[in-house]
């Protein structure tokens, strides 16, 4: 007699799970942690609410792992991109595009950013492994800078934390202002006008990161 085959339980909870951080996601990022329920996110992702509890506990505990995954996610992508086997230029071109893109095209990563910011960083201090989740993004900028300046591309001495806040602080701010931006500057923040801030972008950072030409004097 053969026995039906039963769909592997690890599976299932693995989706399950995928399915409960997405709707976290959307729903803290939507109504911040305070306006968040439990009950939403269990309706958005198909979900029972004990299901939720039973895999990540509380609210607070939910909402720390829906931010956590926010950053996992922006991490995985900027690894996807392969900087290690791109020129220096080339390498730093491709975080800029990227990190305009992830932020234009997920904007609950926007959200979430902005909501913890808002609670004073109350969760993020809470992370245990938020170090080590932005340590392999830190240690390959070094690697970018460390090419660059070796091949004259380059000067040294940035720090690539450093650069990183600042590639990050000119792809945000046209995202997460878009609404005021719009009204105020009459600012399209369509794909034409967000193509050229990517393009223009890279130029700036790419002119802090270029050799400093003596001056005589």
């Amino acid at each position: 007699m053969t026995r039906a085959v039963r769909p592997p339980q690890r599976r299932d909870a693995e989706r399950s799970r995928r399915a409960i951080l997405d709707a976290a996601l959307e729903e803290f990022s939507e109504l911040g942690h305070a306006g968040a329920r439990i009950d939403a996110i269990a309706a958005r992702a198909g979900v029972s609410k004990p299901l939720i509890y039973s895999y990540f506990g509380d609210k607070d505990a939910l909402y720390m792992a829906a931010l956590r995954e926010a950053y996992v996610q922006i991490r995985s992508g900027e690894n996807g991109l392969d900087l290690d086997s791109k020129d220096p230029e080339t390498a730093i071109r491709a975080l800029v595009a990227f990190t305009l893109e992830h932020f234009r095209s997920k904007p609950w990563f926007v959200s979430m950013l902005n909501t913890e910011n808002l609670r004073g960083g109350a969760t993020i201090r809470q992370m245990r492994d938020v170090s080590e989740i932005q340590s392999p993004l830190v240690a390959q900028l070094q690697k970018i800078l460390e090419r660059g300046a070796a091949a004259g591309a380059f000067r040294g001495g940035v720090d690539p934390v450093d650069l990183y806040i600042a590639i990050a602080s000119l792809c945000y701010f046209p995202i997460s202002n878009q609404h005021t931006l719009r009204v105020v500057f009459d600012c399209p923040i369509d794909a034409e006008w967000l193509a050229r801030r990517e393009r223009d972008t890279a130029e700036m950072v790419l002119g802090f990161l270029r050799p400093r030409e003596s001056v005589n004097v």
